[in-house]
């Protein structure tokens, strides 16, 4: 080989390993303002009774559009206001059931009588694609009948609990079914970032919302938090965005909740801004979510 064939050899292979380095770069440059053209899956929605008149159900729907929401992940207590929801907007909504109804609420709803003939009832009138979101504030052992009870519910219909806990009724619930598929509520809201990330890893189908994480995601700064990057992009596939609406507040403050979200997915790459925005729902719920839902129901 002569050295001017040596030469325009070293200069294609150079030019590839740039073309490459280049590729590799736009893989890690942030979204930045194309945050603002990604369809956003909620997948923390309550519509809860004294939501109803302040809010009523095309007013919500106005809402997720105005903040570009295509579709949500909705339980209410009680389970009517998913419905009534549902009913207005079944394009736009995956409804769950929420145990919590009457007596029934955060810190009791285990020892409701009737529980388990409620849920079974509920879900046989309505196409729920999730039981829950339910709390387990305290691991209490005699609840075991009934959460079984709950898992086998949920597999014979192949669809998620969404559990608002710390870290050991995650666990607990494994141990009771290893095949159970479980959303974790706010990626355990309180739970240390280390801790979430050893429980996602130990759980490799384990999927959190990130609701109310919003501003320990974003740290202090321009960077996010490491920690929590470090959640973000090693379990890239197996996270959404929520917005939380347990309180009134929570819905008067809805624009500026989907705008900390898209602030800190702006800081992320395309491809994992994509899948936390919406493509992970996509997978999970059998769903096509995009803009063009915008606007209708």
């Amino acid at each position: 080989m002569s050295g001017a064939q040596l030469k325009t050899g070293f200069a294609g292979i150079l030019l590839a390993l740039l073309m490459s380095i280049a590729a590799a770069d736009e893989d890690h440059e942030p979204i930045g303002d194309d945050v603002w053209n990604l369809p956003f899956f909620d997948a923390h929605v309550h519509y809860k009774e004294p939501a109803w008149d302040r809010y009523p159900v095309s007013s919500v729907v106005e809402l997720m559009d105005e903040n570009g929401v295509a579709m949500a992940l909705v339980s209410s207590t009680p389970d009517e206001g998913t419905i009534m929801l549902w009913e207005y907007a079944p394009n736009r909504v995956v409804p769950e059931l929420r145990p919590y109804h009457g007596a029934a609420g955060s810190s009791n709803w285990t020892k409701a009588e009737g529980m388990d003939a409620y849920l079974e009832e509920r879900l046989e009138s309505y196409p729920h694609e999730g039981i829950g979101e339910f709390h387990i504030r305290q691991l209490d052992m005699s609840d075991e009948p009934l959460f079984r009870k709950i898992i086998a519910m949920a597999k014979e219909r192949d669809i998620y609990l969404h559990v608002h806990s710390g870290t050991e009724p995650i666990r607990w619930l494994y141990g009771l079914d290893p095949d159970v598929k479980i959303i974790w509520a706010h990626a355990g809201l309180s739970t240390a970032a280390p801790e979430v990330y050893e429980l996602m890893d130990e759980y490799s189908e384990l999927i959190a919302d990130t609701s109310l994480r919003e501003y320990s995601i974003l740290g202090r700064g321009e960077n996010l938090d490491p920690q929590w990057l470090e959640i973000i992009f090693d379990f890239q596939d197996r996270l959404m965005i929520g917005s939380d609406t347990w309180v009134n507040s929570q819905w008067d403050s809805y624009s500026e909740i989907m705008t900390m979200n898209r602030l800190w997915l702006s800081k992320l790459p395309r491809g994992v801004a994509e899948k936390i925005a919406y493509k992970n729902a996509e997978r999970y719920f059998g769903r096509d979510i995009s803009l063009d839902q915008i606007g209708t129901k």
